[in-house]
């Protein structure tokens, strides 16, 4: 008796599971198959625009690094000059040039970016100020702050480090 009642048992229990189909397993991968296409894209650019921002940020330290400098060095005249960012340490013969140079930016910036140490670049003043290039009767079309890696280089406006914004991405 007790026998025959497990088998009941056993039997209902096996006629009652239930699992998913083949269909359902395929709708479920082709749902999540779309999701992907559509959302790693999206992703791909808030990543993108993220280390473009990152990019900027590190572009408008370097320019109040510059003002610094000048405040420091120059007694406040930029006048029309061009700031190495990297530059040379002082020597018993030579005095430092540049922001890294003089110690007015660490020695381990890196570009956010692509993770990269900063090598070189330049921030650009025409008459006491920014260059900028959209001004009227500008000498050359250079920007206000470059910066250089080993595999990138990358250039802000005026309008971009003022305002910290990508908007008018040259």
């Amino acid at each position: 008796m007790l026998t025959q009642a497990i088998r009941k048992k056993l039997s209902k229990a096996g006629k009652e599971e239930k699992g998913f189909t083949l269909i359902e397993l395929l709708a479920v991968v082709v749902i999540l198959g779309i999701i992907a296409v559509i959302a790693i894209p999206l992703i791909t650019g808030l990543i993108n625009k993220t280390g473009d921002k990152s990019d900027l940020a590190t572009a408008r330290q370097v320019y109040e690094a510059s003002r610094l400098y000048i405040t420091t060095e120059l007694n406040g005249k930029a006048g029309d000059l061009t700031i190495p960012v990297i530059g040379l340490k002082a020597t018993s013969t030579a005095a430092a040039t540049g922001l890294w140079g003089n110690g007015y930016i660490e020695d381990d910036m890196v570009l956010p970016s692509n993770k990269e140490k900063i090598v070189g670049g330049n921030v650009h003043y025409v008459g006491d100020k920014l260059a900028d290039t959209a001004a009227a009767g500008s000498v050359a079309a250079v920007p206000a702050v470059t910066l250089i890696t080993a595999n990138k280089t990358v250039s802000f406006t005026v309008a971009q480090i003022m305002k910290s914004e990508l908007s008018a991405t040259p």
